[in-house]
């Protein structure tokens, strides 16, 4: 058996490096799976995703698709390429509670949250460190609000 982890472009990956050259002494058919790749990573389009290709040795070919980083996946709700980070007076954007709570589902199985809030909580923490604003409040003020069960109703 052999695995071949790397970095694709999400629908983007092709025959060429990383992929080929990884591949290529393996004996699998590396247009099927940059094809597959491309399927599967299609709604990631502009972030990189971990890639993992487990091959058996009978030849059958299992991939495996991580998710972007949080701070990816936030940008990319946002709309923008960087975030602001070496400010404290401006901010890089604003975030809806329904866009934290769709991050949170997507990275949940990699995060150490034992439920949603936890992890909603820990999208936000990026969110601080990012200078995003969450429907127009501070990060760690919305975190405060969040503990305190303001939003319960919302994130359940």
């Amino acid at each position: 058996m052999s695995v071949v982890e790397v970095l694709v472009e999400g629908g983007k990956a092709s025959p060429g490096p990383p992929l080929g050259p990884a591949l290529g002494p393996l004996g699998v058919n590396i247009k099927e799976v940059v094809g597959s790749i491309n399927e599967l990573t299609k709604g990631y389009v502009g972030m990189e995703i971990p890639v993992k290709i487990t091959v058996g040795g009978d030849g059958k070919v299992d991939i495996t698709v991580g998710s972007p980083p949080t701070a990816a996946l936030i940008k990319k709700e946002l709309g923008i390429e960087k975030a602001q980070t070496d400010s404290t007076t401006d901010y890089t954007g604003d975030i809806s509670i329904e866009q934290i709570k769709e991050i949170a589902r997507k990275k949940k199985e990699e995060m150490l949250a034992n439920s949603l809030k936890s992890a909603v909580k820990e999208v936000i923490g990026s969110c601080c460190s990012m200078r995003v604003r969450i429907e127009g409040k501070d990060a760690k003020e919305m975190q405060r609000e969040i503990e305190a069960g303001n939003y319960d109703e919302v994130i359940a």
